[in-house]
């Protein structure tokens, strides 16, 4: 299928084939969903935790006799139902993440590019690069482009000047296309690729 191709100054500049296996493939809602699970599952840093019986202070010998005192009957100051006891049941650091197939991660990036394709919601940008980093330069420039909310992705290497740039504009992210994953492209409204990034994407897909 054939997109155009826009300047920075958002001026078309020629077309490109994009690949039918990659931008046109069937949408799959089920897959995206299994792979935002497992991408903000294994962000999650599981270091809450909480004390014990074992770990807590207090005197495991019998605090008061038996009979005779008119309270309940206990055998230790760190018992769970002693004021300043150990927790039951609490949490544990551990680690949250799971494991996905690769080729289901696959699938999963080809249905969010295919989504944003599909709804017109992905750009072709020439390349991610300016002249100057300054924000404003490029707030007059996003301006005449009307993105809003938009993910970049360029090829390996960044422009530094681009970078710089976006870096303090609230709804532009931008990655590397070895940063591209479902979670990204899913949470902005439009998707902007450079031709690098989709001839990089589409290597890493296929």
């Amino acid at each position: 299928m054939k997109c155009d191709v826009v300047s920075i100054e958002n001026k078309k500049v020629g077309s490109v084939n994009l690949d039918e296996e990659v931008f046109g493939a069937p949408v799959r809602v089920d897959l995206m969903s299994r792979y935002v699970n497992w991408q903000l599952a294994k962000r999650r840093s599981g270091n809450h935790k909480v004390k014990d019986r074992s770990e807590v202070q207090g005197t495991t010998a019998k605090p008061f006799n038996q009979k005779g005192t008119g309270n309940a009957r206990q055998g230790s100051k760190r018992a769970p139902q002693i004021r300043g006891g150990g927790i039951v049941f609490g949490p544990h650091v551990r680690n949250h993440g799971f494991s996905l197939q690769k080729k289901v991660r696959k699938l999963a990036l080809r249905s969010a590019l295919s989504s944003k394709q599909a709804e017109g919601k992905l750009v072709i940008l020439e390349n991610a690069k300016l002249k100057s980093a300054k924000t404003a330069d490029f707030k007059k420039s996003l301006i005449k482009l009307g993105w809003g909310r938009a993910l970049v992705i360029d090829g390996s290497d960044l422009d530094n000047n681009f970078q710089l740039a976006t870096r303090n504009i609230a709804d532009i992210d931008v990655l590397s296309s070895q940063g591209a994953n479902v979670y990204d492209i899913l949470r902005r409204d439009t998707l902007v690729l450079t031709k690098v990034a989709v001839q990089k994407l589409v290597e890493r897909l296929k």
